[in-house]
């Protein structure tokens, strides 16, 4: 394949144990059509030499803002700008530091902040330092600038720990990178969706909630922007960032949430409704906190609407796809919940196995059976299922014509 700015890449390794990984992605999108130069740090150097780089990629490898092969005397311009875009792996913390505050003291930080093209990093580095508030802020602030944040992965680390923070595999970034880059499969589409719990008050300071995080609905938002839809995401209460090209609104109650949805499902192509939506609200919200004592009382409860049947029985819906989560019996009520209100695709997983957590397993059940998705990231399952949807969206579109 004749290399040209569509299908040339550059792949930035940082100083991490997992930079040996980002030697096997090199290779991995090469498999896929993409010519890679490479980009080391100092401290990359210490962990893979770039004479393995070179001779995987078959490029020189660059290390050196003084580099005397570049002719100009600016790699930090020349080098990026024909490339489709950069890709960090692995991205260890102090370097997602540095992109977050543009900060340039060598090459690869240099030609981050000079470029041109989109940026991919994948982070790479022990639990502590992915929990680390700092780190936290900083990959806060890389979304909000639109930078693509693929991973990391919860698993073993190379200093004997579990965990967040590792890096994805190779084969999964390298999918993840073509996903990112690739053509924009729901370029056009309105999608809308809900993400997040709902939050039905009691009094002023309590109230009914449940252990939704928000972190699927948003990963599915972020992957749905990546594949050119435009989004609007109605969330319940999450600190979660919004995701990159994301319209955002907030709500708390389920109500509110109805509320914001009608207001927007005219314009929507698709509609997902991910949120842990209250089954049930309050009858008589107390005014006043209601002090503490020794005496019982009693809380009367009212069914909360169904938002997910109320769109999918519109006249004319929109493409719905529904969520469920379940304790047991995941496949017998999944595909119930789906014929009963009449959904193309419902993705269903065990509460036990996703609740809170950085990854997720899930089965996407549709007229054709059932399809498991293995255990990943959530932006990884995320990808996958926005991948299923669009085709059965687009055969969908066909058959309405």
């Amino acid at each position: 394949m004749t290399a040209t700015s569509a299908n040339k890449l550059l792949v930035g390794i940082t100083g991490g144990i997992a930079a040996y990984k980002g030697a096997d992605l090199v290779r991995r999108l090469m498999e896929r059509g993409y010519a890679v130069d490479v980009v080391m740090t100092e401290a990359a150097g210490r962990f893979v030499t770039p004479a393995t780089l070179q001779a995987l990629s078959g490029h020189p490898v660059y290390t050196d803002m003084w580099d005397s092969r570049i002719e100009n005397g600016m790699a930090h311009i020349d080098l990026t700008r024909d490339k489709r875009a950069i890709v960090i792996a692995p991205a260890t913390a102090d370097f997602l530091a540095k992109l977050a505050h543009g900060l340039c003291n060598d090459l690869l930080s240099t030609l981050c902040v000079a470029r041109e093209c989109p940026l991919i990093v994948a982070p790479a580095m022990n639990r502590q330092m992915w929990e680390h508030p700092a780190t936290q802020r900083n990959v806060q602030q890389l979304q909000r600038d639109g930078i693509i944040i693929l991973g990391p992965a919860s698993g073993d680390q190379a200093c004997g720990e579990v965990g967040m923070g590792r890096m994805l595999e190779p084969v999964d970034l390298a999918d993840g990178v073509v996903a990112a880059l690739g053509p924009k499969s729901l370029d056009g589409v309105n999608l809308l969706m809900t993400a997040g719990p709902t939050f039905e008050p009691i009094d002023p300071v309590r109230g009914i909630t449940n252990l939704s995080s928000g972190k699927m609905g948003y990963a599915i938002a972020g992957a749905a922007a990546g594949a050119g839809a435009r989004v609007t995401l109605v969330s319940g209460p999450t600190a979660l960032p919004t995701p990159a090209q994301v319209n955002r609104i907030d709500v708390v109650t389920a109500a509110e949430m109805l509320d914001a949805v009608k207001a927007n499902v005219s314009d929507a192509d698709i509609f997902i409704g991910v949120a842990a939506v209250s089954d049930y609200h309050v009858v008589e919200r107390h005014k006043q906190k209601i002090k503490k004592s020794d005496k019982h009382i009693t809380v009367e409860l009212a069914p909360n609407p169904d938002i997910l049947a109320h769109v999918a029985g519109l006249p004319r819906p929109p493409f719905c796809i529904g969520f469920a989560a379940e304790s047991e019996k995941l496949a017998e009520y999944a595909e119930a919940k789906r014929k009963r209100k009449k959904l193309p695709l419902l993705a269903a997983n065990l509460v036990q196995h996703a609740l809170g957590t950085d990854d997720n397993e899930i089965v996407l059940f549709d007229d054709d059976g059932a399809h498991p998705l293995p255990r990943a990231p959530k932006d990884v399952v995320a990808r996958q299922l926005i991948a299923h949807a669009t085709r059965l969206y687009n055969a969908h579109k066909k058959r309405s014509a």
